[in-house]
């Protein structure tokens, strides 16, 4: 019966938080009142690249198409030669040598595009990630009916152990 009682007392200090261990003076526990994660940002830049096709032409010798420009002139100068009599031969070709090289500048600038080859390029640039870490808690913690905050790396749970009286953290 002895046995019952004492084991009684023990269970009761250990559910009051009084019972203490081995070489521990006193023991107990303070009771956690808020946890705030503190967080850092961080950039982190890293390289993105892609594939991007683009038209590269041939290098081209008469940019300013006067070739064209010229045949169709002469063309356009030669059929228009060929309408009318006496003054209006001389307006018509006149005309036709115009009309030849809009035309025949036209056509070059078109052959000169088509050159143009499909080629695929990497195209690269930095961009910048965010992103989020959790690197500490404030622990707001109740002690003697005092509310204390301190700083710790692990997140606490309900309660935080006590040594000698104070908490032990971390």
């Amino acid at each position: 019966m002895k046995d019952i009682g004492i084991w009684s007392v023990v269970l009761m200090l250990m559910l009051t938080g009084n019972f203490t261990l081995a070489g521990e003076t006193s023991g107990g526990y303070a009771r956690v009142v808020s946890v705030v994660e503190i967080k850092e940002r961080r950039q982190t830049p890293r390289e993105e690249c892609r594939d991007v096709v683009v038209e590269e032409g041939k290098p081209v010798k008469d940019d300013k198409r006067i070739l064209g420009t010229v045949g169709g002139a002469v063309v356009g100068g030669v059929l228009g030669h060929q309408v009318g009599g006496g003054r209006g031969k001389d307006l018509a070709t006149a005309a036709g040598a115009v009309a030849g090289a809009l035309g025949g500048r036209k056509v070059q600038e078109n052959r000169q595009q088509k050159n143009a080859q499909p080629k695929v390029e990497k195209r690269c640039e930095t961009v910048t990630e965010m992103s989020e870490t959790v690197v500490g808690y404030d622990v707001t913690y109740e002690l003697d009916g005092k509310q204390h905050t301190v700083r710790m790396s692990k997140k606490p749970g309900n309660r935080i152990p006590l040594k000698n009286g104070k908490p032990v953290l971390d």
